[in-house]
């Protein structure tokens, strides 16, 4: 069988990227949402920067993706070390987390 090639389209805006360091992420029996999100010290509100919908079977796709990419990140550079808890009374994580619907 023949590997069929995908030409992917950056554009220069979409290039540039959009820094999110919060991620939250709900979900219903047919798909995910996943916001992203910047918080700044000190403010009690996070403004949504990007917002990727999609299904389930795709959702679980980025998820084995990330782990691959994790895992070859931690092999070359060494292991992630997570820092940072909650804000005190605060239910949302100061960085990337998840909730659910």
């Amino acid at each position: 069988m023949e590997e069929q090639k995908l030409n992917i389209n950056l554009t220069p805006e979409v290039a540039e990227g959009t820094y999110a360091n919060l991620a939250i992420i709900a979900h219903s029996s047919s798909e995910f949402v996943l916001d992203f999100a910047l918080m700044m010290p000190g403010l009690k509100q996070a403004n949504v920067q990007s917002r990727i919908i999609m299904t389930p079977e795709h959702a679980k796709k980025l998820l084995f993706a990330l782990q691959e990419n994790i895992g070859k990140y931690e092999k070359q550079f060494g292991k992630i070390q997570l820092t940072g808890t909650p804000a005190p009374g605060s239910t949302i994580p100061m960085s990337f987390g998840g909730g659910e619907a």
